[in-house]
């Protein structure tokens, strides 16, 4: 297995990027999920800090990720992939990484606002973003919400694609982004 993508696979640092980010963001639902289902309290703030932690987490690993990209290629599309699914395909990548980005910065940012800080697991307190501000706090707490939901969706339908590619175009665009070869992988 090759550390950098070749022409046909994504390499170990790639891979571990995706797959380490999606297990950050599932874990960003659960996180955020069971901090709505508790009542204001210590309990609350506690699972509320680790949901900044694991977003702060996964910005940075996005920059890291996109650095990496730059500097490595990703693998062409199947030579016979309509131009419209390479656009859905260019399209997609590109609204997934500006998400990875914009929500992080967007939860960091309703934090100040709110007057709450941001540390990232109790080691380091990041600084505020902007003043306190109420109104400012509400603007972005929606706009979180609704990236954060964009993202699901975004996401899910990145994941039908590569299965759709996978089962019934029987190509190899999920294949080389799996740590492992299958079986029909040459």
């Amino acid at each position: 297995m090759h550390l950098r993508n070749t022409e046909t696979r994504y390499g170990v640092v790639a891979q571990l990027f995706h797959w380490i980010i999606v297990a950050l963001i599932i874990t960003q639902f659960v996180l955020a999920n069971k901090a709505e289902a508790l009542p204001l309290g210590l309990a609350k703030l506690a699972v509320l800090a680790q949901h900044k932690s694991v977003g702060m987490t996964i910005f940075g690993l996005a920059v890291l990720r996109l650095a990496w990209r730059w500097l490595n290629p990703v693998p062409a599309s199947p030579s016979d992939t309509p131009a419209w699914q390479r656009i859905a395909g260019s399209a997609s990548h590109f609204l997934l990484y500006a998400l990875l980005l914009i929500i992080p910065l967007l939860g960091w940012t309703m934090s100040s606002a709110r007057n709450f800080p941001v540390s990232w697991f109790n080691l380091v307190t990041l600084p505020d973003l902007v003043q306190p501000d109420p109104t400012l706090y509400e603007w972005l707490r929606d706009a979180h919400a609704a990236a954060a939901a964009l993202l699901f969706w975004v996401a899910l339908v990145h994941a039908a694609a590569a299965l759709q590619h996978h089962f019934f175009r029987r190509d190899n665009v999920l294949r080389r982004m799996l740590p492992m070869k299958l079986k029909d992988e040459t």
